[in-house]
Protein backbone atom coordinates (compact mmCIF):
# COMPACT_ATOMS: atom_id res chain seq x y z
CA UNK A 1 0.00 0.00 0.00
CA UNK A 2 1.54 3.33 -1.03
CA UNK A 3 2.17 5.97 1.59
CA UNK A 4 -0.41 8.74 1.40
CA UNK A 5 0.96 10.95 4.18
CA UNK A 6 2.68 14.20 3.33
CA UNK A 7 5.57 16.07 4.92
CA UNK A 8 2.94 18.26 6.60
CA UNK A 9 1.23 15.22 8.15
CA UNK A 10 4.50 13.96 9.63
CA UNK A 11 5.51 17.40 10.89
CA UNK A 12 2.13 17.76 12.57
CA UNK A 13 2.83 14.46 14.36
CA UNK A 14 6.22 15.83 15.45
CA UNK A 15 4.46 18.98 16.69
CA UNK A 16 2.14 16.81 18.79
CA UNK A 17 5.22 15.21 20.37
CA UNK A 18 6.67 18.67 21.03
CA UNK A 19 3.42 19.64 22.76
CA UNK A 20 3.74 16.53 24.96
CA UNK A 21 7.26 17.65 25.86
CA UNK A 22 6.02 21.12 26.84
CA UNK A 23 3.29 19.61 29.00
CA UNK A 24 5.97 17.58 30.78
CA UNK A 25 8.05 20.72 31.39
CA UNK A 26 10.59 19.95 28.67
CA UNK A 27 11.67 22.28 25.87
CA UNK A 28 9.04 21.53 23.19
CA UNK A 29 10.85 19.60 20.49
CA UNK A 30 9.44 16.51 18.80
CA UNK A 31 10.91 14.19 16.17
CA UNK A 32 9.89 11.26 13.95
CA UNK A 33 11.89 8.84 11.85
CA UNK A 34 9.91 7.38 8.97
CA UNK A 35 10.67 4.73 6.36
CA UNK A 36 10.60 6.60 3.05
CA UNK A 37 9.25 3.63 1.10
CA UNK A 38 6.40 2.54 3.36
CA UNK A 39 5.72 5.69 5.36
CA UNK A 40 5.89 3.66 8.58
CA UNK A 41 6.94 5.60 11.66
CA UNK A 42 9.98 3.75 12.98
CA UNK A 43 10.89 6.09 15.82
CA UNK A 44 9.34 8.85 17.89
CA UNK A 45 11.08 11.19 20.27
CA UNK A 46 10.42 14.24 22.36
CA UNK A 47 12.83 16.11 24.57
CA UNK A 48 13.40 14.29 27.87
CA UNK A 49 16.54 15.97 29.21
CA UNK A 50 14.93 17.04 32.48
CA UNK A 51 13.06 13.76 33.09
CA UNK A 52 16.03 11.56 32.20
CA UNK A 53 18.67 13.90 33.71
CA UNK A 54 20.54 13.45 30.44
CA UNK A 55 22.17 16.03 28.18
CA UNK A 56 21.71 13.63 25.25
CA UNK A 57 17.95 13.04 25.64
CA UNK A 58 17.08 15.23 22.67
CA UNK A 59 14.03 14.39 20.55
CA UNK A 60 16.15 13.46 17.52
CA UNK A 61 18.46 11.13 19.45
CA UNK A 62 15.53 9.31 21.05
CA UNK A 63 13.72 8.95 17.69
CA UNK A 64 16.91 7.66 16.00
CA UNK A 65 17.53 5.14 18.79
CA UNK A 66 13.97 3.80 18.62
CA UNK A 67 14.13 3.52 14.82
CA UNK A 68 17.48 1.71 14.94
CA UNK A 69 16.12 -0.81 17.46
CA UNK A 70 13.02 -1.37 15.35
CA UNK A 71 15.11 -1.91 12.21
CA UNK A 72 17.72 -3.98 14.02
CA UNK A 73 20.56 -1.86 12.67
CA UNK A 74 22.07 1.56 13.29
CA UNK A 75 21.96 2.27 9.55
CA UNK A 76 18.83 4.27 8.83
CA UNK A 77 19.35 4.89 5.13
CA UNK A 78 16.00 5.02 3.38
CA UNK A 79 14.59 7.10 6.24
CA UNK A 80 13.50 10.69 6.79
CA UNK A 81 13.76 12.58 10.06
CA UNK A 82 11.11 15.18 10.90
CA UNK A 83 11.92 17.51 13.78
CA UNK A 84 10.29 20.68 15.02
CA UNK A 85 13.58 22.52 15.68
CA UNK A 86 16.77 22.69 13.64
CA UNK A 87 19.15 20.01 14.98
CA UNK A 88 22.04 20.98 17.25
CA UNK A 89 25.63 19.77 16.56
CA UNK A 90 25.18 16.58 18.61
CA UNK A 91 21.97 15.64 16.81
CA UNK A 92 23.37 16.58 13.40
CA UNK A 93 26.31 14.26 14.08
CA UNK A 94 23.96 11.43 15.04
CA UNK A 95 21.91 12.05 11.88
CA UNK A 96 25.07 11.81 9.76
CA UNK A 97 26.16 8.62 11.53
CA UNK A 98 22.71 7.06 11.15
CA UNK A 99 22.82 7.73 7.39
CA UNK A 100 19.42 9.45 7.32
CA UNK A 101 18.47 10.38 3.74
CA UNK A 102 16.49 13.53 4.43
CA UNK A 103 15.97 15.95 7.34
CA UNK A 104 12.87 18.11 7.50
CA UNK A 105 12.79 20.68 10.29
CA UNK A 106 10.39 23.40 11.36
CA UNK A 107 11.88 26.28 13.35
CA UNK A 108 15.38 27.60 12.84
CA UNK A 109 17.67 27.67 15.89
CA UNK A 110 19.81 30.83 15.74
CA UNK A 111 21.59 29.85 18.99
CA UNK A 112 22.58 26.22 18.33
CA UNK A 113 21.39 25.17 14.86
CA UNK A 114 23.95 23.02 13.10
CA UNK A 115 22.17 22.63 9.75
CA UNK A 116 22.08 26.22 8.52
CA UNK A 117 21.84 28.75 11.36
CA UNK A 118 25.08 28.70 13.40
CA UNK A 119 26.98 26.20 11.27
CA UNK A 120 26.27 23.90 8.33
CA UNK A 121 27.50 20.43 9.29
CA UNK A 122 25.65 18.76 6.42
CA UNK A 123 27.59 20.83 3.89
CA UNK A 124 30.93 19.35 4.99
CA UNK A 125 32.41 16.61 2.76
CA UNK A 126 31.11 13.57 4.65
CA UNK A 127 30.52 10.42 2.61
CA UNK A 128 26.75 10.54 3.13
CA UNK A 129 24.84 13.75 3.77
CA UNK A 130 21.10 14.17 4.11
CA UNK A 131 19.02 16.43 1.93
CA UNK A 132 17.39 19.19 3.98
CA UNK A 133 13.99 20.84 3.89
CA UNK A 134 14.01 23.79 6.28
CA UNK A 135 11.16 25.82 7.72
CA UNK A 136 8.25 23.39 7.27
CA UNK A 137 5.39 24.67 9.47
CA UNK A 138 7.96 27.06 10.91
CA UNK A 139 5.40 29.41 12.47
CA UNK A 140 3.70 26.62 14.43
CA UNK A 141 7.00 25.14 15.57
CA UNK A 142 8.45 28.51 16.58
CA UNK A 143 5.24 29.48 18.42
CA UNK A 144 5.54 26.39 20.64
CA UNK A 145 9.03 27.42 21.68
CA UNK A 146 8.14 31.11 22.11
CA UNK A 147 5.09 30.30 24.24
CA UNK A 148 7.00 27.79 26.36
CA UNK A 149 9.81 30.23 27.17
CA UNK A 150 7.38 33.11 27.71
CA UNK A 151 5.52 31.04 30.30
CA UNK A 152 8.80 30.22 32.05
CA UNK A 153 9.85 33.90 32.04
CA UNK A 154 6.45 34.95 33.36
CA UNK A 155 6.77 32.39 36.16
CA UNK A 156 10.36 33.54 36.73
CA UNK A 157 11.41 29.90 36.32
CA UNK A 158 13.80 30.34 33.42
CA UNK A 159 17.45 29.46 34.10
CA UNK A 160 19.85 32.35 33.49
CA UNK A 161 21.42 30.45 30.58
CA UNK A 162 18.08 30.43 28.72
CA UNK A 163 16.97 34.04 29.35
CA UNK A 164 17.84 35.23 25.84
CA UNK A 165 15.63 32.68 24.01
Amino acid sequence: MPNEKTDFDYMNEAIALAQEAATAGEIPVGALVIDRETGEILGRGRNRREADHSPTAHAEILALEEAAKKRGTWRLSGCNLYVTLEPCPMCAGAILNAQIDRVIFGAYDPRAGAVCSVTELFSLPFVRRPRVTAGLLEDSCAALLRDFFRELRDADALPDTERKF
